[in-house]
């Protein structure tokens, strides 16, 4: 039972935090992204976590599309979207990133 004093307390909002891991600033920005039966497009790399990455690219994905990734000329990563919001999009790898892939894209040199 609450109290009378407690009823019009404020709440602070749910922290809405999903992801397995943190993400992580990059320091190659270069990428290029491919759906299904799409043709390859540049796109830029925000930032990345070894599950997955935050992209800005023109044109529009669905949740759960199929996508290939290729970060500064590497290998083709699979992927799918996670969520598309105005250019912005949020995308799971199938498999977690390579350690040394993940370190050459996030390390900073001073």
């Amino acid at each position: 039972m609450g109290l009378a004093t407690s009823a019009y307390r404020k709440v602070a909002p749910a922290r809405l935090e999903q992801r397995g891991a943190a993400r992580h600033p990059v320091a190659i920005k270069r990428a290029s992204i491919r759906g299904h039966g799409r043709q390859s497009a540049d796109a830029e790399l925000d930032d990345l976590s070894v599950y997955g990455c935050r992209i800005s690219v023109d044109g529009e994905f669905k949740p759960g599309e199929r996508l290939w990734l290729r970060f500064a000329g590497g290998k083709a990563i699979a992927a799918s979207a996670v969520w598309y919001d105005a250019g912005k999009l949020g995308c799971r790898f199938d498999e977690p990133l390579e350690r040394n892939l993940f370190r050459s894209l996030t390390l900073v040199f001073d």
